[in-house]
């Protein structure tokens, strides 16, 4: 029906009206009520925009997804994996979600929950880092060196040493877990993000330990659980703080392994011998809660008693033996034997031996005992005398060499010395490993004792007659021996001669006649050019032998030559020439005046004709002599040259 006016009009406005298009009016006031409605139905919905953090109601939850109501015309909906870090979301939750799109192809409201807590967490985060709050976190994942925490909408790294306080091994078991946590560390160029659920456990156990030791006193007894054990102590729990038992502080007698004397969890008292609050280091003691063992010593024990005792520790310079429960001496190695040789003590005992001991020193106050094991012998030294008296002979075994002489020992405790002098009467020996090796067994002779050093001087070759007042005989100057060359040097070579006896050749005069050169173990004829007694000393010379053998035909037709001159008058010569002519002269002066002008002319006459003869021979000499002169001048110094070390050779051999 439609509406008519209500207020009279006039005739031309009646005519209008009938002239009124209806259909017109009822389409544009059903458009206006549609627009009304729309307009009064969009203002009871949300304004939302794409791109945008709205809060929304948690309408529904499944496996899937969640379904958020945000006050819009329709609902939004969630992967449910997007709060997997808050299990215990329930309906009716207020959540923020991002705006990805207000409709999608199937007309749907697509919500994140991720990137709308993604949007505001950084913000979030730098404030709570600021503000030491701490935070809940959701361990997502494992990762290296530690594990992937959700906080705040964000991925943050929580690092393997800063979960516990104590050293984890399996990450795994804290996958899936809730936990509280502390901002230690952001980037902002990065955006990276470190947590901590350690500094909280640390947190509380620092307010814990400021009050107990708070309450600490040196000297208290207090309650522990041993939490751990090490090669140097064990740390014990007094409640929220933990303390040291040095391996020392465990027990009075010696501790090889703490696992010996206590467990892990094991209930035990202990006492404050130390804490510095500002290291937060605390020093305890278990052995301090008995008596020490000092004082339940004998106290009848003295010096030059025998003690029986169990060695405990060894060291170079001794052995620890304990001879009560937690009371020790030491018996330093020169205490072991009376032997002087420098040994290690674990050459005379081991870890774990019971021997018996005698008492060198007792000091109760300062709790330090010595003890000797040589003791229990007699010494050696104090009837050497007559046990080893001089010019006696002993078998004695090589302990050491020196460059000057052998050590031996005759007996432990007992040693002496062999000059290398007294080795040998014939060899020249320039080590004593030439002569024996150690360990050997040698036959000595006491040559002297000296007690009060306890020093043996022995020798070797008094076993023997000196030889060298027979090799006198034998090995005369200019005697003819046959050698062998047993050492060469630049010095020269020594040359070993029958009985053992040795000899020595200058490098010149061991020139072969074939000019070859000489080597080791070449055997030879040499000749003796000197032999000394006192100095135990032969100098020989191969040269010799072959050079006087090549003068010799030449000395046999010298003396042939001269033979035949022996019937024939003898001629005297002077420096003024021929005898002859001065006694032509002398007859001359004994004849008559008459002929002395006749023969003074003659001689004169003789004279001047020889004269320049004479001068020529002599002035053609002259050059040759020079000649020859210098020729032999370096010849001479060669000589000497090789002489000199020759002699100093003999000399030091001699020596």
């Amino acid at each position: 029906m439609r509406p008519l006016p209500t207020e009279p009009t006039a005739m031309a406005e009646n005519l209008s009206l009938q002239n009124f298009d209806w259909d017109a009016y009822e389409k544009e006031s059903k458009g206006q009520k549609n627009e009304e409605i729309i307009s009064r139905y969009d203002a009871t919905l949300n304004a939302i925009k794409d791109d945008q953090v709205v809060e929304g109601t948690v309408m529904s939850i499944n496996k899937r997804e969640v379904v958020v109501n945000v006050g819009f015309k329709s609902d939004g909906i969630v992967p449910a994996t997007e709060f997997r870090y808050n299990p215990d979301l329930k309906v009716g939750d207020k959540v923020e979600v991002y705006i990805a799109s207000q409709e999608d192809k199937k007309g749907q409201l697509v919500l994140s929950h991720k990137e709308a807590r993604a949007a505001r967490s950084w913000d979030r985060v730098n404030d709570a880092c600021n503000a030491g709050e701490i935070v809940t976190g959701y361990i997502k994942c494992r990762t290296k060196g530690g594990m992937i925490v959700d906080v705040l909408g964000m991925e943050a790294f929580l690092p393997g040493s800063q979960i516990d306080v104590k050293p984890i091994r399996d990450y795994d078991v804290f996958v899936g877990k809730t936990m509280e946590f502390k901002i230690v560390k952001v980037n902002q160029d990065f955006r990276n993000v470190v947590v901590s659920h350690k500094a909280l456990i640390e947190a509380e156990m620092e307010a814990q330990r400021a009050e107990i030791v708070s309450h600490l006193e040196k000297g208290q007894v207090l309650e522990g659980v041993v939490k751990n054990i090490t090669n140097y102590g064990v740390f014990i729990d007094l409640g929220g703080v933990d303390g040291l038992i040095h391996i020392t502080d465990l027990s009075w007698g010696r501790v090889g392994d703490p696992h010996e004397l206590l467990e892990l969890e094991q209930k035990i008292n202990v006492v404050i011998l130390d804490f510095d609050d500002e290291k937060r280091r605390i020093a305890l003691g278990l052995k301090q809660l008995t008596p020490h063992p000092w004082d339940a010593l004998p106290a009848d024990l003295k010096v030059g008693d025998t003690i029986h005792g169990k060695v405990v520790v060894m060291t170079d310079y001794g052995a620890f033996v304990e001879v009560a429960p937690g009371v020790e001496g030491l018996v330093h190695v020169s205490e072991m034997s009376w032997s002087q040789h420098l040994r290690s003590a674990n050459d005379f005992l081991k870890v774990g031996q019971e021997v018996d001991t005698v008492v060198l020193s007792l000091d109760r106050d300062e709790r330090k005992m010595s003890l000797g094991i040589k003791q229990l012998k007699a010494d050696p030294w104090e009837n050497v005398t007559e046990k080893y008296a001089v010019g006696t002979r002993h078998f004695a075994k090589v302990r050491n060499f020196t460059n000057f002489g052998v050590f031996v020992e005759i007996e432990e405790g007992v040693d002496g010395l062999i000059h290398i002098s007294d080795l040998s009467w014939t060899k020249k020996i320039k080590h004593p490993n030439e002569f024996t090796s150690i360990g050997a067994e040698i036959e000595v002779v006491v040559l002297e004792i000296d007690k009060e050093n306890r020093r043996l001087s022995l020798g070797h070759k008094q076993l023997e007659d000196n030889p060298w007042e027979e090799l006198e005989a034998k090995y005369g100057v200019d005697s003819v021996v046959e050698g062998k060359i047993v050492e060469l040097s630049d010095k020269g070579a020594v040359v070993s001669l029958e009985d053992g006896v040795e000899a020595f050749c200058t490098t010149r005069h061991l020139a072969k006649e074939d000019k070859s050169a000489s080597k080791v173990g070449d055997t030879l004829t040499f000749k003796v050019i000197e032999f000394s007694r006192e100095s135990k000393r032969i100098l020989v010379s191969h040269l010799r032998t072959w050079e006087e053998r090549k003068e010799a035909p030449a000395k046999e037709s010298k003396a042939a030559k001269k033979e035949p001159a022996l019937d024939l008058p003898k001629v005297e010569k002077t420096t003024l020439g021929d005898l002859s002519v001065l006694a032509e002269l002398k007859a001359s002066l004994d004849a008559p005046v008459e002929e002395k002008p006749a023969k003074k002319a003659a001689a004169k006459k003789a004279a001047k004709e020889e004269a320049p003869v004479e001068e020529a021979a002599a002035e053609e000499k002259k050059p040759a002599k020079k000649a020859a002169a210098k020729k032999e001048a370096p010849a001479k110094k060669e000589a000497a040259a090789k002489k000199a070390p020759a002699k100093k050779a003999a000399k030091k051999d001699a020596e």
